[in-house]
């Protein structure tokens, strides 16, 4: 049976640090799923297609990677999908409390599935989606810090591609 981890985020939108992380946690799992989680009560700048279609065109290259969407309990998913793990990221000491606390509601729900942490890369640690669409909003240069797609889906969303 393969070693599955599940990913799950809002992705919105995707970054190279989403994309290091992925990419590295590949030489521990055979298989990951992106899992988009659907929260009806987020506003979120892309809709959850358009998230999803910039992840798959971003992971073309990874077959052993996956994109899915979920709502409602993770672990409940992660059991469904038959993941050994859930992969998270950690950026800072910022993230560890909130994270921790995640990851042990979750070990109290489903012993049997482990979270994972990775470090974000060094090159990465200071990015967050919010923080580039904050950037991208007022027309920072973000180019280099998010797959092409997304450079351009970001553009043309905030009208930065005219003239």
């Amino acid at each position: 049976m393969p070693d599955i981890a599940v990913y799950p985020g809002s992705f919105d939108p995707i970054t190279n640090g989403h994309l290091d992380l992925l990419q590295r946690a590949l030489k521990i799992f055979d298989h990951i799923i992106v899992a988009v989680a659907w929260n009806p009560t987020k506003q979120c700048l892309f809709t959850i297609e358009e998230r999803m279609e910039m992840i798959r065109v971003s992971l073309q290259d990874h077959p052993q990677v996956s994109i899915d969407t979920f709502t409602g309990l993770l672990v409940d998913y992660a059991r469904e999908k038959k993941a050994r793990a859930i992969l998270r990221g950690l950026r800072a000491v910022t993230d560890f409390e909130y994270e921790f606390q995640l990851a042990m509601m979750n070990r109290r729900l489903e012993p049997e599935i482990e979270t994972v942490f990775l470090m974000t890369g060094l090159r990465w640690v200071f990015l967050s989606s919010s923080i580039l669409k904050e950037a991208a909003v007022h027309g920072g240069n973000i180019e280099g810090m998010v797959p092409e797609i997304v450079y351009h889906k970001l553009r043309e969303k905030f009208g930065l591609n005219k003239g």
